[in-house]
């Protein structure tokens, strides 16, 4: 085949389509950089993923923004410690997240909700909230979208389903399920306005979204959630997304980061363009070759985990090797870190399994039976 660009090779791969060569992308994040020997601890992300030749990926502006009429967000605090304020007529509600440097990332440790009052508050917030158009976000993403043409793949972000929202930003693990069940109607309500909301925003952002991408941040995970609930709460509202996004031909990506073997039955039966973050064991529990046979015609974009990022090059490829020759073909396969990169990844170490991707011999079609 002729040589794609690394957005054509993305969208193709996106699509179940013939590639060149399989995608490659190590997720770097803030964390990354800070943690390597010079010259790599002074250089950004983009700077190093050219120099690894990666595929890149690169999220830009949104185009959606929040109305409100009896409501408001305030947001305060330092480099340390940041609380976001839901205000509303019947109470205020505080998340308070703290910066781990390490990471270099923000984690919540106190949730907002925390009672059954807490959560007919929230109800009263998210039903204030009115998604428009933002038309300088809009214009902002094209000017992204020019700048970056074809040397990576473009991102919109949607936000988060419900309940997966709910356990993760609003009430915390223990107190999502506790009060789902000791409050499930209010909290199914909750859902309900949530749900609304985010409706209203996929409208906006596939009708008007210039990115090549647009996610739903699952983070989806049997660790947090067990699969009767994904099949009672997720997986409509997914089908819900996937139907907006379909009617206007656009690639809706899941971001699932954690152990998803036990709802992959439920997975299959989604019209979603990808599955990314598909991390294999021991951080996540699925294979490419468990994905594959599970959703024949959704791109796994993924394959490995953080733990085997800290072997040698050679023992990394040589696992990306088998894991890619039980494929019955490498359409709608991209090669990723899954999960982010670990910082003890070396950029040497990165670009030696990156150079051997490029050159591995990819198969476009179905090998024949024995082969």
């Amino acid at each position: 085949m002729a040589a794609m660009s690394p957005r054509e090779r993305w969208l193709a791969a996106m699509r179940m389509q013939p590639v060149d060569r399989l995608p490659f992308w190590p997720k770097l994040s803030g964390s990354y950089a800070p943690a390597q020997q010079p010259p790599f601890d002074t250089m950004t992300n983009a700077e190093i993923h050219r120099w690894i030749g990666s595929d890149q990926h690169n999220g830009i502006s949104g185009c959606v923004r929040n109305q409100r009429t009896k409501t408001a967000v305030r947001d305060e605090g330092d480099d340390k410690t940041h609380t976001t304020s839901f205000v509303t007529p019947h109470g205020t509600l505080t998340r308070v997240s703290q910066f781990d440097p390490h990471s270099q990332s923000w984690h919540p440790v106190k949730m907002p909700v925390t009672c059954r009052e807490d959560i007919k508050i929230m109800r009263t917030f998210v039903e204030d909230t009115s998604p428009c158009l933002d038309p300088e976000g809009l214009a902002k993403a094209n000017v992204d979208k020019a700048r970056i043409g074809e040397t990576s793949v473009t991102s919109n972000g949607v936000g988060e389903s419900p309940l997966m929202e709910w356990v993760e930003w609003l009430a915390g693990v223990e107190n999502a399920h506790f009060f789902l069940l000791d409050y499930q109607d209010e909290v199914e309500a909750l859902f309900e306005a949530m749900q609304e909301v985010l409706i209203k925003r996929w409208q906006i952002v596939a009708e008007h979204s210039v990115a090549d991408l647009i996610y739903m941040i699952e983070n989806t995970s049997t660790t947090l959630i067990s699969p009767t609930q994904y099949r009672q709460y997720c997986l409509p509202h997914m089908q819900a997304y996937a139907k907006i996004a379909n009617a206007y031909d656009r690639n809706l990506v899941l971001h699932m980061c954690g152990t998803l073997k036990d709802v992959l039955p439920e997975l299959a039966t989604l019209p979603v363009r990808a599955f990314e973050a598909f991390t294999s064991a021991p951080v996540g529990n699925t294979s490419l070759s468990e994905g594959r046979a599970a959703c024949p015609d959704t791109c796994l974009v993924g394959g490995t985990n953080a733990t085997l990022w800290l072997a040698s090059a050679d023992q990394i490829i040589a696992e990306i090797e088998a894991d890619l020759g039980r494929l019955p073909h490498h359409r709608g396969i991209v090669v990723t870190s899954a999960g982010v990169m670990p910082p003890l990844a070396r950029p040497e170490t990165i670009k030696a399994v990156c150079d051997w991707v490029k050159q591995f011999p990819v198969r476009n079609s179905c090998r024949q039976a024995g082969a």
